[in-house]
């Protein structure tokens, strides 16, 4: 048998290296074409016992309580962060007031999100930690005076925090004012 040189070598191995990865590619195209059988469609009516409705705060209303909430700070030349999120702690809207600190824009996100957790003020959460201190151990919580919840047929369904004043009487009295803005 004949002795290939290197560059015969090298050149056929291409071509199988070639060939094979078209068929590959043929073969994963082929089934990608083919449409998967949809899943069973679920009817949305009352009577669907499989289903839950759930009210939500929409970014207009959330973005007016963040603006009243900021304005109520300002008022007392106090520089804040603001956070709004949904029931399920996702954040809908978040301000940073000017000149507000490094810190406050991640400390309101957190405010906001134990607000709504336990659908309480975070000044009534700081004074549980006492009794049960491996409550601060949840991620994304803090348990600090500045959180609010924001009720509609008494459950909880978005939080607003505040962070940046010098105590967190005054983020909570802000975060109030964002609440009751929601009302008007």
């Amino acid at each position: 048998m004949k002795k290939l040189s290197l560059r015969t070598r090298v050149l056929t191995g291409a071509a199988v290296v070639a060939a094979l990865g078209a068929g590959t590619f043929g073969a994963m195209s082929a089934s990608a074409s083919t449409p998967a059988a949809a899943p069973a469609a679920v009817k949305a009516d009352a009577a669907n016992r499989n289903l839950q409705q759930t009210t939500h705060l929409t970014v207009a209303a959330a973005t007016k309580a963040a603006r009243a909430t900021l304005d109520a700070a300002k008022k007392e030349n106090q520089r804040v962060s603001v956070a709004v999120v949904d029931r399920n702690g996702n954040t809908i809207v978040t301000l940073r007031g000017d000149g507000a600190g490094p810190q406050a824009y991640e400390s309101a996100v957190k405010k906001a999100y134990t607000a709504v957790s336990w659908n309480a003020p975070t000044s009534e959460l700081a004074q549980r930690l006492t009794n049960a201190p491996t409550l601060k151990d949840i991620p994304g919580t803090l348990f600090l005076a500045g959180g609010a919840p924001v009720t509609a047929k008494g459950a909880p369904i978005a939080g607003i925090g505040v962070a940046g004043a010098p105590s967190g009487d005054l983020d909570e009295k802000f975060a109030q004012a964002g609440v009751a803005s929601l009302a008007k």
